[in-house]
């Protein structure tokens, strides 16, 4: 057993929780919305089952969890961060963890990676809290150290409440690395594509929006859809290197957020944008896709950057 003292000193058990039909009609909602509740929608929770916001959060691990794709480990982890947008409104992510079968382990989607990325490609410029259905393994213990509110955000654990300091004592981070950046907080951009093909600019705007201090590869997937719309993902690297999260990785994770599957009757197109001379994202991709039989062939384009014009 761990010898830590939670930061709240209570450890009793949380006895509500939703029942199955609650989970269900909960699980549909996130899934609507793309695996994210609003202020409002949490209120309503709150207020109709009389509980304050932690304890709704906790019971709601279970539905994260409902997102899994786990054909490997058949282990399902929930996770959800509290995060505040631009205009200080609160919002709650969902992440759940993804295998990817037959493929190295080394791929899988944390639900801690796949809640941080939800918020991060949501818009989500500050953390507060994230709540986990179980203990997070020191893989992600380090992801969670890249972020800017590392010292400071609160971990939820269904009867336990720990600062990421409790759980990863002499951390190796950023400032290691001489990078003075960090995830939600990172450097300032200050350079564009050189592209003269009608690319689409949703895909080149979640390229150079990648956290890519280390290898400077501003890359990014879309996946299209026939009858969902597209799904993106960046770039997120770690002071580690090993945590990093792939782009399309990164995509994956808020398809199935949307309930969806990676199956030939989903997915109509990949495509993989890279920085030209640094990419570093192909064969992590092909790997990844291996694992999804009859999908549409990957599309690898690589350009290069140039400074902002001023």
């Amino acid at each position: 057993m761990s010898s830590l003292t939670p930061t709240v000193s209570t450890q009793t058990r949380c006895v509500f929780s939703f029942s199955e039909k609650q989970q269900q009609q909960l699980y549909l909602h996130v899934k609507q919305h793309k695996g994210i509740l609003n202020t409002a929608d949490m209120a309503a929770l709150c207020a109709q089952y009389k509980q304050p916001v932690e304890v709704i959060l906790r019971a709601c691990l279970p539905i994260a969890a409902k997102f899994a794709v786990v054909p490997i480990s058949h282990f399902f982890v929930g996770a959800i961060v509290v995060g505040y947008d631009k205009h200080g409104e609160q919002h709650f992510y969902f992440g759940a963890n993804v295998e990817f079968a037959q493929q190295a382990l080394s791929l899988v989607v944390h639900a801690e990676q796949s809640a941080i990325n939800n918020a991060w490609l949501n818009g989500a410029k500050k953390i507060a809290k994230i709540a986990i259905s179980d203990a997070p393994c020191g893989y992600c213990r380090q992801f969670m150290n890249e972020l800017a509110d590392a010292q400071s955000f609160d971990i939820l654990l269904p009867q336990q409440q720990f600062k990421l300091a409790d759980l990863l004592p002499h951390s190796f981070g950023p400032q290691d690395l001489g990078n003075s950046y960090s995830l939600f907080n990172p450097a300032p951009q200050q350079h564009e594509f050189v592209t003269a093909a009608k690319l689409d600019k949703t895909l080149l705007s979640y390229a150079l929006a990648a956290y890519v201090p280390y290898s400077e590869n501003y890359s990014a997937v879309k996946i299209s859809t026939f009858e969902n719309g597209n799904f993106y993902g960046c770039y997120a690297e770690n002071a580690a290197y090993s945590p990093s999260l792939s782009p399309l990785q990164s995509a994956v994770s808020q398809l199935h957020l949307a309930g969806l599957a990676m199956t030939k009757n989903v997915v109509k197109g990949i495509e993989l944008l890279q920085t030209q001379g640094k990419e570093n994202q192909l064969s992590v991709s092909q790997a990844v896709l291996a694992s999804y039989p009859g999908l549409p062939v990957l599309q690898s384009i690589s350009l290069n950057i140039k400074p902002t014009a001023v």
